[in-house]
């Protein structure tokens, strides 16, 4: 089995700027993706960004684009998530999430194992 762990959440201000990281244990793959996922409360789990294994295709959501960054350190099986000029809007539960396909792609379906979260808050 994989294992993910998320970290790096906590409460800031509206400007402000968090990183995240997820690392993975337990079985591995050749290569695979991992990708960014939010839940805010009554809503459903939005796709954020996600990297592939080497780096060379990155997607992200519109409404982050400029403002997040993904990156992974293979080495250490780390992908984070560089968070800037956040807003409140950007609250929410992030979960970091694993593809053993190598695919980058938003739909949630296509991975296969998924973190337990991690809590953003972003106060006005």
């Amino acid at each position: 089995q994989v294992r993910l762990v998320e970290s790096g959440g906590g409460s800031v201000q509206a400007g402000g700027s968090l990183r995240l990281s997820c690392t993975a244990s337990g079985r591995t793959f050749p290569t695979y993706a991992m990708g960014w996922f939010r839940q805010a409360p009554g809503k459903e789990r939005d796709f954020v960004a996600a990297i592939s294994w080497t780096g060379s295709r990155i997607a992200y959501a519109d409404s982050v684009k400029g403002r997040f960054t993904i990156s992974r350190n293979n080495a250490k099986n780390t992908v984070y998530l560089q968070m800037n000029a956040l807003k409140p809007e950007d609250a929410a539960l992030y979960y970091c999430a694993l593809d053993n396909e190598n695919r980058v792609v938003a739909t949630l379906d296509t991975y296969d194992y998924w973190g337990q979260g991690t809590q953003v808050t972003v106060s006005s």
